[in-house]
């Protein structure tokens, strides 16, 4: 029996890779030299694909795709997805939800603790040897007991807003809509949400809905005493509007682990004492990747089994 035809549009882990090989016939679209040309040629084989929040899928790419039917995405993210155009066509597009959350949420109370009390900044502290020629390190803020703001309150949201618990912080969140039996307080307005919190953490979706959701206006009102963590996605905050506030002490601190245009930083954000940088790490755990690369694995299986997916869109 003949593999079924997947189109692969980036790569993955290299076990991920191997499996997916394994089971089915692969084309692997970063490693043509013409990418649109090979699917003017090939495109119509391909009814399945694999990609991930990082590298999604292009209108160019999917109107050389005549009979997709299926997207299998590694990742919880879907803002680098045409959705209108996948919609319009009847394509299924499936994440991978759930598996990551663990990580992420510890992933952001790690951000919340390190940009208050400084670790990062100390460590560099130690390492340099400013600590052993006499200087003393500025001291911190502390963590347990402050009011945490959480922007999206969904699977990732409510998992920080749980491990807050430990930490004795009161939780209020902004969502659209408040969230049927949430036992933390909604606040429907993002700037009183903003105001309320020393810590602002971000776990909303990205897309246009949410495209610079936090701008100067939310850090003036987040404050000089404020802590903004992202976690979500870089579109979600304005970068230029960050990088003042942090130069200019409009915002105490930040946490990030996405950016507006990855991998790139700006010098500016780099060249800050104030903001702890991390290369979009949140759910970079052998655990969960491995997690996540099954999921993908199961839906495309399912998928071609059954016509339908296991954790669609």
């Amino acid at each position: 029996m003949s593999k079924a035809k997947v189109l692969q549009i980036g790569p993955l882990s290299e076990r991920f890779n191997r499996e997916l090989a394994a089971q089915y016939e692969v084309s692997a679209l970063w490693q043509q030299t013409e990418p649109l040309a090979f699917l003017h040629e090939h495109g119509e084989q391909f009814i399945y694909m694999v990609s991930s929040a990082r590298f999604g899928c292009t209108a160019d790419q999917l109107a050389l795709l005549p009979n997709l039917r299926a997207i299998c995405s590694f990742g919880v993210g879907y803002d680098p997805y045409p959705l209108d155009l996948l919609r319009e066509r009847g394509i299924v597009l499936s994440t991978t939800p759930d598996v990551l959350n663990d990580c992420v949420a510890d992933l952001a109370m790690g951000l919340m603790i390190d940009s208050a009390r400084c670790m990062s900044a100390s460590d560099r502290f130690v390492r340099s040897g400013d600590w052993g020629s006499g200087a003393s390190f500025p001291l911190g803020r502390r963590v347990s007991g402050k009011r945490l703001g959480i922007v999206g309150l969904g699977r990732i949201g409510e998992a920080v807003a749980q491990r807050a618990a430990g930490f004795a912080m009161p939780v209020r969140y902004h969502n659209r809509r408040a969230v049927t039996g949430s036992p933390y307080q909604h606040e429907p307005d993002l700037l009183a949400l903003a105001r309320w919190a020393d810590f602002l953490v971000l776990t909303c979706p990205g897309g246009k809905a949410t495209h610079h959701l936090i701008n100067a206006e939310v850090l003036e009102a987040l404050g000089p005493d404020g802590f903004l963590v992202n976690v979500a996605r870089g579109s979600v905050v304005d970068e230029a509007a960050l990088i003042k506030a942090l130069q200019t002490g409009v915002v105490a601190g930040a946490g990030l682990d996405v950016y507006e245009h990855e991998p790139q930083v700006p010098g500016a954000l780099r060249e800050l004492g104030n903001v702890v940088l991390l290369p979009h790490i949140g759910s970079g755990s052998v655990e969960t990747r491995q997690q996540m690369a099954d999921l993908v694995l199961d839906n495309l299986r399912a998928f071609i089994a059954t016509g339908k997916l296991l954790t669609p869109l």
